[in-house]
């Protein structure tokens, strides 16, 4: 068994020339001529593999014939590292090398039912970058496509483009570094789904869905700063696969606006992170990365805003009474112009040299973080204690000062709320699993209806910058805020005294 460590970074096909006059990759040694490399992956009429991660294919590379079994890769910022055995293919499956247990059963179960799902046919250009004897990355550029033939004899099929760096001597984290300095001059994209999952998802015709929040799998006997990296990484997940599978809608208008949502979340999550493990952080760390997260996550605000806007405040409301329908009718034109609009915004500043320079450099900077003595001393379980009881004294203290129920201040409240409910679920699995899951459900709720606060707030003021210059729109925009005048005067009433038991009393860590 080997355990095959590598990089893969998508690029636009039009950037091929570019990347091979690159400096980096111009001067390393050329492995022979390119290949076209004829693949075919196997499973059981079921997918009994792909439910279980785990991978058949044989590859025909000019007259050699070769069986490969890879197993599921852990995977982030498209850096992965998952077991493989390869060995001769001689017509009929061979599975006799593969060590790992739970693999080789089920392997050894389903043989005589494997079938060909789907098929990748690609021309791969090799070379080596070996610049000390210590290091050497293998750079393989990858063109062609997967193919699905479908039930009823018809083809579908996707683009292959994609730079793979794969390690033979040295650091995964050599991989990151290397990808980093060819992403300062080319639109590389830190890519975690695999040729194979590619085909799976051609294969069942299954659209990419938003990646939410994974659930934090940190455990009490990690040191900090190696916690942190976990979190993080998690985070950088999110962000990645959100940004592609946005980066892969057609035109602006196509773009699900989860995509947008889920990938600021991840930036987001990060800021929150940031912070809250920032005593155990470099100096300037967290500041710098802070910064340059709310720069990101900026480029996408009003898209998002504008989504919520019309999905949660206009959408639900019935025009029925409503003395003008064409100033309704003129509102939700208004409406969709300023959501095309953000859109547009939203897809110009989702370009994939931006993002993937951003990823990589994040990506970079995580490995690099030293684990010192303070952090290694540091019991994670008393950190989080600290850290969390921190920011439940700053929501307390925001709870305080909007006693006056003014709506900057509900909003500042909101933001604490927020990184409390992003702590607790950090540090989640360091304490009694039941007592947690009920304070979040209190967090969420409050934060919840200080969000509705926030969005009728922002809705009211664009209704009057629009109805300022377009007078004629005044009479939807009353009647859009009277419809939710009631929640909104109920949840003003309320939420503080909803606050005051999660601020108050016995800390559920």
């Amino acid at each position: 068994m080997s355990n095959e460590i590598e990089l893969k970074l998508a690029l636009p096909k039009n950037a091929l020339p570019a990347l091979r006059r690159h400096p980096l990759v111009a001067a390393a040694e050329k492995l022979g001529n390119a290949s076209t490399l004829d693949n075919t992956y196997f499973d059981t009429p079921a997918l009994a593999l792909k439910a279980r991660k785990v991978a058949v294919r044989t590859r025909r590379q000019g007259r050699q014939m070769l069986q490969t079994v890879k197993c599921a890769a852990v995977s982030s910022g498209g850096l992965s590292s998952r077991p493989e055995w390869e060995q001769p293919w001689t017509g009929a499956f061979d599975f006799s090398a593969v060590d790992q247990p739970e693999a080789a059963r089920l392997l050894a179960r389903h043989r005589d039912d494997l079938v060909p799902v789907f098929t990748t046919r690609f021309r791969r250009e090799t070379r080596r970058h070996a610049p000390t004897p210590e290091l050497s990355i293998l750079l393989m550029i990858d063109t062609g496509e997967v193919t699905v033939r479908t039930p009823d004899g018809t083809e579908r099929s996707a683009p292959i483009c994609e730079l793979e760096l794969e390690l033979e001597r040295g650091r995964a984290q050599d991989l990151v570094e290397l990808a980093c300095t060819l992403a300062q001059d080319l639109p590389l994209m830190p890519a975690d789904i695999s040729k194979a999952e590619r085909g799976y998802r051609l294969f069942l015709d299954t659209p990419p869905s938003p990646l939410r929040a994974e659930a934090s799998t940190i455990a009490a006997g990690q040191n900090v700063v190696d916690a942190f990296r976990n979190l993080a990484f998690s985070c950088v997940r999110q962000w990645q696969g959100n940004a592609a599978a946005a980066l892969a809608s057609a035109a602006p208008d196509a773009i699900h606006p989860d995509f947008i949502h889920q990938l600021r979340v991840s930036q987001r999550r990060l800021r929150a992170l940031l912070k809250l493990f920032a005593p155990a952080l470099p100096e300037n760390f967290a500041g710098t990365w802070n910064a340059r997260l709310r720069d990101n996550a900026e480029r996408f605000g009003d898209a998002r805003d504008l989504d919520v806007f019309y999905a949660e405040l206009l959408e639900p409301v019935t025009p029925e009474g409503l003395a003008d329908p064409a100033a309704m009718a003129a509102l939700l034109d208004t409406v969709h112009q300023a959501r095309n609009e953000a859109r547009r915004f939203a897809s110009h500043n989702l370009d994939m040299a931006t993002q993937g320079r951003l990823l990589l450099a994040f990506t970079a900077d995580l490995h690099r973080l030293p684990v010192g003595s303070l952090a290694a001393a540091v019991d994670l379980r008393a950190f989080a204690r600290l850290r969390l009881s921190r920011l439940r004294k700053r929501a307390r203290r925001r709870a305080a000062a909007a006693a006056s129920l003014e709506p900057t201040r509900l909003h500042a409240l909101r933001i604490a709320f927020k990184l409390l409910r992003y702590g607790v679920e950090f540090f989640a699995p360091l304490f009694p699993a039941r007592t947690v899951e009920r304070y979040l459900e209190g967090v969420v709720r409050a934060q919840t209806a200080l969000g509705f606060l926030q969005d009728v707030d922002i809705a009211r003021q664009r209704l009057i910058t629009w109805t300022q210059a377009n007078p004629a729109l005044a009479p939807a925009a009353a009647f859009v805020l009277g419809w939710h005048a009631p929640r909104y005067a109920r949840l003003r009433r309320r939420v503080l005294h909803e606050c005051a038991p999660l601020l108050e009393g016995r800390k559920p860590w």
